[in-house]
């Protein structure tokens, strides 16, 4: 019996790669650029299984040429990069990983706000490039970020995660979300729930871990930078759209805020010039989750859903 073909779009542990040959015909995207939208239509001609990665254009032209395909299995916990709703007319099963990437995203969102904020970026370079004579008061002053107050839009998993490190802090934490936690919730994070206009006015720093939707693309421009202390720092760890690039640039340029810290950004992977040289951003290229231990976890899940959808069994994690 011919076996069933799963094509996998980028280069994931080989603890997930193994899981599926046992008993599919696997095929890997070899290349370091993402696949294009080209590419993956002729790719995915006769499979039966995708595990996509959360940059891959999964278009719904893309999913009209897949033929046989029942199931996508995305590589993270956003699946913007999806048609889904075509893919549910399809008949074919979406999935992504989450439960497993927030702690490690969340500690990474500390590490920009603390690489932003106290410098260390530039004060690794200056040290690297031998201009080091010794210590002065003056050198790389940043700002404390213990007792400060931190915004965080977007309370999901991540959210919570960043929350419970601010604690550590002793940060003063206000949060937004959709539907407001319990109070139980609150007193056990140790967060006050607030609208977004208080958080933008009076945060020291603000972290964006929202879904990328119609309603949050765009959600920061010049409009919410104008509200922003002048000596406040945005962190963005969700999706790069969220924050308009354009207007982050001229916020940055007319100091209407102080810096940023980014691991995402909006037409990835392209980064705004602007941002480039800049040494009040700290610009990472989209690590949240690149850790060896949670890259592992994802690899089995996104694998698992295809194995469970190609033998006829409901996947773990689904979306639609």
């Amino acid at each position: 019996m011919t076996k069933k073909k799963v094509y996998i779009t980028g280069d994931i542990p080989r603890n997930g790669i193994d899981m599926l040959r046992e008993n599919y015909h696997v095929e890997v995207f070899d290349s370091e650029a993402p696949i294009t939208e080209d590419v993956l239509k002729e790719k995915i001609k006769g499979c039966d299984g995708l595990v996509s990665m959360v940059g891959d254009p999964v278009t719904s032209d893309v999913i009209e040429e897949s033929g046989n395909l029942k199931v996508i299995a995305n590589y993270g916990v956003g699946y913007d990069n999806i048609d889904v709703d075509r893919a549910t007319q399809k008949g074919i099963k979406v999935t992504n990983t989450p439960g497993v990437l927030h702690e490690t995203t969340a500690d990474l969102t500390f590490s920009l706000i603390l690489g932003v904020m106290r410098r260390t970026v530039e004060s690794d370079k200056f040290l690297r490039d031998n201009n080091f004579k010794g210590w002065k008061p003056q050198l790389f002053l940043g700002n404390d970020v213990y007792g400060k107050r931190l915004g965080i839009i977007g309370m999901g998993e991540i959210g919570e995660a960043v929350a419970k490190r601010a604690r550590g802090f002793e940060m003063d934490v206000l949060y937004n979300k959709r539907t407001p936690l319990s109070g139980e919730e609150e007193n056990r994070l140790g967060v006050k729930y607030s609208d977004i206009e208080d958080i933008v006015k009076t945060s020291d720093i603000i972290t964006l871990h929202v879904p990328l939707t119609k309603e949050t693309k765009h959600l920061f421009t010049k409009e919410e930078f104008k509200k922003m202390k002048d000596d406040a720092y945005l962190i963005n760890t969700a999706r790069g759209p969220v924050v308009k690039e354009d207007d982050l640039v001229w916020a940055l340029e007319n100091r209407e805020i102080k810096g940023a810290g980014l691991d995402v950004f909006e037409e990835e992977p392209k980064v705004h010039p602007g941002l480039m040289n800049r040494e009040d951003c700290v610009l990472l290229p989209h690590i949240g989750s690149a850790t060896e231990e949670c890259r592992q976890e994802m690899a089995e899940i996104a694998c698992k859903n295809v194995i469970k959808v190609l033998e006829g069994n409901k996947p773990i994690t689904p979306v639609n």
